[in-house]
């Protein structure tokens, strides 16, 4: 058989007829040249509604206040006399909706307006109040943070008082056991004397470290306003309103073509 009868004819792909769907870079140039009023139109629209939004938004400020936590001895440190963070746990569960209630009913309002945070930065002996609120509530602001940190001082200085009274009755006690010991003609006098001689001074150390709560200070407005700026919310509009634009073009166009689609038909 000959070599040419046995080779296989050799098919050459067709090619591909042009889709009428198909829109090359050129074309969707076009559709944003024949649409710059459109995008324009848009672009504009959206921007100057955040210029309105940025300029009628109220300024906002952060207002902290701060309360250091009572002290006593630990070991050879000093430390809190109670968790920060059971402080904060008790603001949260029962001291804001308390103070929040009075603030209220003072003024006969139903809300407040603002909200209210508070913490414990890890390894400090601090609980922070944080409220953001805008200047006419200031003194709102202070008012419920002054409740709420007054109710956690009068808390401390209790458990303070009860751990002084507990202290200053433990040395009594050894005082007065030291003194009898003294008197004792036992073998064991010398040892038990040098005892209760260490323990009245490790006791009467204890006591001079019980240091009071304090509150530090009282809703201290930042130095700058709180919440986003008026330079970010325009620049979020210019890129919104860029690609709102762009989309409203080719929509535009899209619906323009299913007219003349319709009409052709």
């Amino acid at each position: 058989m000959n070599e040419s009868t046995s080779q296989l004819p050799q098919h050459r792909p067709e090619p591909r007829p042009y889709a009428d769907d198909e829109i090359s870079l050129v074309d969707l140039t076009l559709i944003l040249v024949k649409r710059w009023k459109l995008m324009t139109g848009v672009f504009l629209a959206i921007v100057l509604i955040a210029l309105i939004f940025a300029f009628s938004m109220g300024r906002s400020y952060e207002y902290v206040s701060i309360y250091r936590v009572a002290e006593q001895a630990e070991g050879n440190d000093v430390g809190t006399l109670e968790n920060p963070a059971n402080i904060v746990a008790r603001i949260d569960s029962y001291y804001a909706d308390l103070a929040t209630r009075q603030v209220l009913e003072e003024e006969g309002s139903q809300t407040l307006g603002f909200e209210l945070s508070a913490e414990s930065p890890e390894n400090t002996k601090f609980v922070n109040l944080t409220s953001e609120a805008s200047e006419d509530d200031a003194e709102r602001v202070k008012g419920l943070h002054d409740i709420i940190l007054n109710a956690v001082l009068e808390d401390q200085d209790a458990l303070l008082e009860q751990r002084r009274t507990s202290l200053e009755s433990q040395l009594e006690s050894t005082k007065e056991a030291l003194e009898t010991a003294k008197q004792s003609s036992t073998p064991y006098g010398t040892d038990l004397v040098a005892t209760y001689g260490q323990q009245v001074i490790r006791l009467e150390q204890q006591i001079s470290y019980l240091h009071e709560g304090e509150i530090e200070r009282v809703a201290t407005q930042s130095i700058q306003p709180a919440g986003t700026s008026k330079a970010l919310i325009l620049a979020l509009a210019i890129v919104l309103g860029g690609m709102l634009a762009v989309i409203a073009a080719f929509m535009m166009e899209f619906a323009s073509a299913v007219c003349r689609k319709l009409k052709s038909d």
